[in-house]
This record gives structure tokens, sequence and C-alpha cells, in this order.
């Protein structure tokens, strides 16, 4: 007799993708390997704008892009300390010190997975494509301009180290695709500059690496009210930043990969990312353009391994291997940065046959968004400025679609207004102008056949056109309305007024 476990079906687990093949694995770990390289100037360059120790930032990048690789929506993103996230926490930490930054990391995570749960995500759909395209040539422009103060004041062998970088970068791939180019340039601009003994910035100038791994904790701070009072406007804004470039950046990526990523995992994974990274002492993040770009678009990495290692190497190589990372010139990493910014920028956007047939309304949005973004160096406000005015042009455009023709029956008894176009609060205010009051016979009718209501303002405006017929004794019959314009009516008609 046949055990029942026999019989019973056998669980196969699925193969993680990014064992699909060697070649994919490799990729993987040498793109998570140029990632962390280039991700430990960043976090201490954002460990110093927010005005905390270097390794505060550093342990952010960490948990964050180790927590994000296994809960995020977006497969091969990097999560990590971003200067976005450390300019709207620096002014908390500079007045009330890290316990109340650590505090509102944890918060903001916690307004996260609450906004995410509540469909945050949702509302990029409502983000046009210009304000996309604004986006990313901004982000490109930012990647750019900060590579400039590495630039400036520094020894003169800087300037052929980057433009070997550069050179490597672009003349490598031609040799052999197996190892990332800039895996390559860094490597070789470092033994270069040790062996030759050239005096130029380091990875070492920026500040201290860490010797040990985080350790969990509480914030330092008195747990009152008073206390919440003051962190939650800051943990607030830090949410919906963090949200804003996170989400962004996975429709970025969604494009690039031609694959769709699920917005309220990443949304509810960034927010608990922000929570475990509090608790661990790092200064909270999101996802991270220019390493995520290195990642996805240089290195050609598509899966949750390559974030994964882009942490887990970020702390091996501080730790195990902080002498030699010291070592790195800044000028490899500079370069790196350079050639991220041309790959990001889209060159078509800009092309002068695109522009000629490009709406102006379009082109204007981009605009406004790149320099926006440019401005402030604040992708949200850029975002938020361009999507504003998408909008207003967008209004503007439909606002006299609506159309009113008007046809009287032979025997001039009735007149029949065939009313065409979408009828909302910026098209309804000229259709009240549109009708002949006092010229008009007894029996009016208006056949919204071709039209839809979509909000009070319109039902107000077919009010106000009823009100003055009524005034001359005439008669208005509405007709030919679909079931959500006929609902909205009947449920608004003649109760929009005091009168009524």
């Amino acid at each position: 007799m046949s055990s029942p476990l026999a019989a019973a079906p056998k669980l196969r687990m699925s193969k993680p993708d990014w064992l699909a093949s060697p070649k994919v694995f490799r990729t993987e770990v040498l793109a998570g390997l140029v990632v962390a390289l280039a991700l430990i100037p960043e976090a201490i360059s954002f460990s110093i704008i927010a005005g905390v120790d270097p390794a505060v930032g550093l342990f952010a990048s960490f948990t964050m892009a180790v927590v994000i690789s296994v809960i995020g929506g977006r497969k091969a993103m990097i999560s990590a300390a971003t200067g976005a996230m450390a300019l709207v926490i620096a002014p908390l930490n500079h007045e009330y010190g890290l316990g109340h930054l650590i505090a509102a990391v944890i918060i903001g995570g916690v307004f996260q997975v609450t906004l995410g749960a509540l469909g945050v995500a949702k509302l990029m759909r409502f983000i046009p494509r210009s304000v996309m395209v604004g986006f990313v040539n901004a982000l490109a422009v930012l990647i750019f301009m900060a590579q400039v103060p590495e630039m400036r004041d520094v020894p003169w062998p800087v300037y052929p180290l980057i433009i070997g970088g550069l050179a490597l970068m672009v003349l490598f791939p031609r040799i052999t695709a197996v190892i990332p180019a800039p895996l390559v340039s860094i490597v070789i601009l470092t033994v270069i500059t040790v062996a030759a003994g050239i005096a130029v910035p380091t990875v070492g100038d920026k500040g201290e690496l860490p010797s040990s791994l985080p350790v969990p904790g509480l914030p330092d701070v008195p747990f009152t009210m008073e206390t919440l009072t003051t962190i939650a406007p800051y943990a607030f804004a830090f949410a919906l930043v963090g949200l804003m470039e996170s989400l962004m950046t996975a429709k970025l990526v969604d494009d690039i990969t031609d694959t769709h990523s699920n917005k309220t995992r990443e949304s509810l994974g960034q927010g608990i990312a922000n929570i475990v990274t509090g608790f661990f002492g790092g200064m909270g993040g999101c996802a991270m353009i220019g390493q995520t770009m290195i990642n996805v678009k240089v290195s050609g990495a598509r899966t949750r391994l390559s974030t994964f290692l882009a942490g887990a190497f970020l702390m091996v190589l501080c730790i195990a291997f902080g002498p030699v990372v010291s070592d790195i010139p800044m000028a490899a990493l500079v370069a790196v940065m350079i050639m991220v910014s041309v790959a990001t920028f889209d060159w078509h956007s800009v092309r002068p046959n695109t522009l000629k047939r490009m709406p102006l309304g379009e082109t204007t949005v981009m605009v406004i968004t790149v320099a926006a973004v440019v401005a402030t160096h604040n992708l949200a406000i850029g975002v938020v400025l361009g999507s504003i005015t998408a909008m207003v042009i967008f209004a503007k455009r439909v606002a006299h679609l609506a159309e009113v023709t008007g046809v009287v029956d032979p025997d001039g008894n009735q007149v029949v207004y065939a009313v065409t176009g979408e009828l909302f609060f910026a098209s309804s205010n000229d259709l009240v102008y549109q009708f002949n009051y006092r010229d008009d016979p007894d029996d009016v009718v208006i056949d919204l056949t071709d039209a839809h209501i979509w909000d009070a303002s319109s039902v107000a405006a077919l009010d106000a056109i009823e009100t003055k017929y009524a005034q001359r004794g005439k008669k208005v019959t509405i007709v030919g309305l679909n079931r959500p314009s006929a609902d909205m009516h009947d449920k608004l008609a003649g109760r929009l007024t005091a009168s009524h």
C-alpha cells in the first residue's frame, strides 16, 4: 500500500530570475559592485548635507537597498540615502539633533506605508508624458551639476583622469560587454593614481568609513506629543518627496526595461525600508535615480539581486576594504556619473525636428519642469509644477470644445439646440451665452446626445439657461442625457442656488 505522502503533490520552488543563466548572475553581481562603489561618496555627501556623521548615510544606503530588494515593487531599482531626503530633514537635525531626525525617518516611513495602502500610487496616471520627459532631462542636468564641485579648485591631473575615464567607458564595451565599463574605469584609474602616487581627491577625503555593521535601537527623543508635533510636518514632507521620487523612478525603469512594476507594493516597500532604516540609525532615503541608471541602463541589471548586492557590497567595501576604497579617486566616480547623465538625458526631446512637431504646450510643460527642478534642486517641486501647468493648458484647450448649434423648426414654434462636447467648469462658462433668449420661440429643446456633464458647474449653467428662458415665458426641455449625466442633472438641477 502506497504512503499518502507519496501521493501528495510535490511543491516546486520557482528558480529566482537571477539564476536564469550564468550571464545574468554575473551581470547582476558586477552591477551591484559598481553601484556600491558609486554609492559610497554619494552617501557621504548626503550625510554632510543633512549634518550627520558619514556612517549615518552609509547605514541608510545599506539598509534601504537590502530591505527594498526583498519587498519593493520594482526590480533592479536602487534605493538609498538621497540628497532630496537629506534636504527635507536637515533643518530638523540642525535644530533638534540626530534623535529627532531618526524619529522623523521612522514616522515618515509610517506615513509612506499609510499613503501606499490608501492607493497614492494610482495618482501616477495623472502625470503627463511631457512632465516625465522634463523629469528625466532635469535629472540628467542635476546629476551633471552635482559633479561640477568635484571639478573646481582641484589638482590638474583630475581633468585628464576624468577624460580618460570617459574614454574607457565609451571604448571598452567595443572590446567586451562581460565586465561593466564603469567598473573597469574605476579600477584602472585607481591603479594609475596609486601606482604613480598622483595626489588627487579620493573617496577617503569625503569622510571616515564605518568599521562595523549598524545595530538596531530606538531614537534618542522624549516620547511626548510635543515631540510628535515637532517631527510630524518634516516626516510628512519626507514621505511625500520620497514616494514621488521613487514612483517616478519606478515608472522610468518600467519604460527602459519594457516591464511593469507594482507601484503600490513599491510605496509600501519604501515605507517599511525607511522604518527599518530609522531603527538602525540611518537617515532614510528613497529611490536613487542616478545609481538606478548605472544599474539598469549602464550595467544592464534587471533583477532584485543587483539591488541587494549594492547594499551588501557597500558594507563589505566599507568594513573589509575601507583603506582600498578610500584610495579610489573621485575623478573616476565623476566620470561614471557624467556618463550616466549623458545616457539619462532624452536627447530626442530637444532635437529641432521634434520641437517643430511637438505642440507648444507640451514643450512648455517640459521646460517648466526642467527649470523648476534645476532651480530648486527638488525633483518633487518640478513634477508638481509641471503637472499643474499641464492641467491648466489642458483645461484651456478643452474649454472651447463645447459647441452649440441651433435649428428652428420650419413652422417657427420650436428651436432645437444640439450641444456637442465635454461640459465641465471651464467649457460650461461660455455655454450660457450661446443661446438666443430674446428671439427664440416659446418651445426650446436642448439636445445633449453628443455631450457629457462632468460637474456641478455644468448643471448650474443649464439651470441658468432655463432661468433666462423662463423669465421670458419660454419652456426648456433637456433631452439626450446619457445615464451618468442624467443622474448628476437629476440630483443637482434646481438645487445649486440659495433661492431654491
